[in-house]
């Protein structure tokens, strides 16, 4: 991280005694506020994944980012507790897959790769009828698309694509036949990255389900520890402040941020942006939006300069000291 692009707003210690890092959370602190990366196989639907994670780890709230088809493979976010907060965000991320098409008629690696190349950029997505979305005209950004290789003898190619959230990658196959002038069906489709995430970080149903009996049956929580990350991995992508342990007091209470509780803030954030609110251990206090710019802050002395829409930490996490911060 470039600490020169960060406004140092004042100096400020934390107390050890309070709060803590959130690499050393408990499995229970996971657990009310965590994430857990799934490699969803074929078959079962994103849905159906979620209720089986629920039960295996024993917890009501928790909820999924990001549906896969039944048929799709690859990345599902799965919250936990108050990490179910952040699903928009989730949602909102960019994805990446890998996919396999088949053709009705012999197409070689030009007449495809020159197809692929006109799908770059805005492209106009609606939803197929396999959707439980309502169905009308969207524009949705391919930041690439490519084939990976082909075997012309089988009619069938493989592509990788990298778009922005939403984009329904049995639409794009449908296109591409279209401009093809010939049948193109998605026989497999896997999702190899999602926001912040990707295939490195995966666990299947099978380890999460292991790691939970070795809990469960032998009050072993390294496992489990080493799948669920904490809530603040969601947010690495969002521009931050720090604030002091008495301003993270206040905004656990749904109190907007004033001036005076920032330690530091990342300079050239306009007024309406969302920002990652976080504590001086790295705990997340809120996702804010700013009701100012970030360059405003070393001139205020006072005033308003955040509102928390989902406020993380819990109440009480620090003592309460209702001052200026």
């Amino acid at each position: 991280m470039d600490e020169s692009n960060f406004w140092e707003l004042s100096e400020a210690s934390t107390n050890p005694g309070f709060g803590c890092a959130p690499s050393e959370r408990s499995l229970d602190d996971l657990l009310s506020a965590g994430v857990v990366l799934v490699d969803k196989p074929r078959g079962p639907s994103s849905h159906q994944l979620a209720a089986w994670a629920r039960e295996t780890l024993g917890i009501t709230k928790l909820g999924h980012g990001g549906t896969l088809d039944p048929f799709a493979t690859g990345l599902l976010t799965i919250l936990c507790g108050k990490a179910t907060r952040l699903t928009e965000i989730v949602l909102k991320g960019d994805k990446r897959y890998v996919g396999v098409l088949r053709f009705g008629r012999d197409v070689s690696d030009d007449e495809f790769e020159s197809i692929l190349s006109l799908l770059n950029g805005v492209i106009y997505n609606v939803p197929p009828l396999e959707s439980a979305v309502k169905i009308q005209v969207r524009t949705r950004t391919i930041h690439s698309l490519r084939m990976l290789e082909s075997d012309t003898d089988s009619r069938i190619a493989a592509f990788e694509v990298s778009c922005s959230a939403g984009t329904y990658i049995r639409t794009l196959a449908k296109d591409i036949g279209l401009m093809l002038d010939t049948k193109c069906e998605l026989t497999e489709l896997h999702r190899d990255r999602t926001g912040p995430f990707d295939q490195t970080m995966a666990c299947t149903m099978q380890q999460l389900a292991d790691a939970a009996f070795l809990h469960r049956e032998h009050g072993d929580d390294s496992a489990l520890l080493k799948l669920i990350s904490p809530v603040e991995v969601l947010l690495s992508s969002l521009p931050s402040l720090t604030v002091k342990d008495g301003a993270a007091a206040a905004l656990s209470h749904g109190a907007p941020l004033a001036s005076p509780g920032v330690v530091r803030a990342q300079k050239g954030v306009p007024e309406g942006s969302n920002v990652l609110v976080q504590s001086i251990k790295g705990e997340a206090v809120s996702v804010a939006k700013l009701t100012v710019d970030t360059d405003a802050l070393p001139k205020m002395k006072s005033g308003e300069v955040a509102v928390a829409h989902a406020v993380m930490m819990e109440p009480g996490t620090y003592p309460q000291s209702w001052s200026k911060e």
